[in-house]
């Protein structure tokens, strides 16, 4: 049964306070130049944007990141970056945000990736990619280990995946291998490249498209996504597995063996950018901190679908979710009467 109080989560968000949590992954600087359009380029069929302002936000791994501060943690960022003017800006990014970026590798190889975004009356015309792809090197994966290694106050971990290069096989091996002898819980949000080498983690988190594709099967009905997380839970030995489905909620597969359907709630969305960073910091932050698989996952549905009501990559705010637990789980309430057959 999915249950959740007002004072229970109260509880559980007060103690993520302090909690010292790692994020591995691809970070990504998102860069915007605001403008507006009012003419035609004379020398192609394109807008003219004049330009009036232009914003740096973290993105990718960083964003995660972004959202357990904003949650009350202490967060420490390793990945991948260059030796460029981007770096440096990305750094100044992080300290700002209170964001540890000691665990940051600069690669002269390397270039900071970089997504910038045109957007003339509030409307996106194009977006230009500046990223390298290949792998991370030796050095950068020794790096990152010895920085996580060095922390001596650490309670999770969190992967945070986009297949840029940064989380290698061997690196997932090694830092899983470290968190086991240390006891420390293991988060997964997962992509395609590395799919089905996140060995006995706490919890492998992928979405409905990452789930067809790391199995390589179709998944549109319930029955398919429970015989879905059940394999992956074997594949990888998971202790639990989250498969978020969108619109249609998520599907929580616990080691006992449980099974939970958790149904979204009807809202405005203006945009999904950011929705999953924000689900697996959530989940990771409030697990750590008190509550169990289900509440956690709760927690982590209505932090998605808060920031999914904003537009823009947006951090999840400790006060906007404990006001949203109550009309929330009425909400949740009435579904499961309304679907009965279904949730049971």
């Amino acid at each position: 049964m999915l249950a959740l109080t007002t004072d229970k989560a109260k509880e559980i968000l007060e103690n993520i306070k302090g909690q010292q949590i790692v994020v591995v992954g691809d970070v990504m600087l998102d860069r915007y130049f605001w403008g507006e359009v009012s003419r035609v380029s004379p020398e192609a069929p394109v807008p003219v944007v004049d330009i009036q302002d232009e914003t740096f936000h973290l993105g990718g791994a960083a964003n995660v990141a972004r959202n357990l501060r904003s949650l009350g943690a202490i967060p420490v960022l390793c990945g991948l970056l260059g030796t460029d003017e981007a770096a440096e800006v990305f750094i100044k990014e992080c300290k700002d945000a209170g964001i540890i970026s000691d665990g940051l590798f600069r690669d002269k190889n390397r270039a900071t990736t970089v997504k910038t975004r045109i957007i003339g009356n509030n409307q996106q015309i194009v977006r230009l990619d500046k990223e390298v792809r290949a792998e991370i090197n030796s050095l950068g994966e020794k790096y990152i280990l010895s920085q996580i290694s060095a922390l001596d106050k650490l309670e999770a971990i969190i992967f945070e995946d986009y297949d840029k290069g940064v989380v290698s096989r061997k690196l997932i091996r090694k830092i899983v291998a470290f968190a086991h002898r240390k006891k420390i819980p293991v988060f997964v949000d997962p992509k395609h490249e590395n799919f089905s080498s996140y060995k006995g983690v706490t919890l492998f988190k992928p979405n409905k498209k990452e789930t067809e594709k790391g199995l390589g099967v179709a998944i549109s009905t319930q029955e398919e996504i429970i015989a879905a997380g059940k394999k992956i839970q074997k594949i990888l030995a998971a202790e639990n597995v989250l498969i978020t489905l969108g619109a249609a909620g998520m599907m929580l597969f616990e080691k006992d063996g449980s099974i939970s359907s958790v149904p979204t709630m009807a809202r405005k969305v203006a945009d999904v950018s950011g929705a999953g960073d924000t689900a697996i910091a959530t989940f990771a932050a409030t697990f750590i901190s008190g509550a169990n698989c289900r509440e956690a996952a709760l927690l982590a549905n209505f932090a998605s679908g808060i920031v999914c009501e904003k537009p823009g990559i947006v951090a999840i705010e400790k006060t906007e979710l404990l006001e949203s637990i109550e009309p929330n789980m009425k909400n949740l309430q009435k579904i499961f009467e309304k679907n009965i057959d279904k949730f049971g």
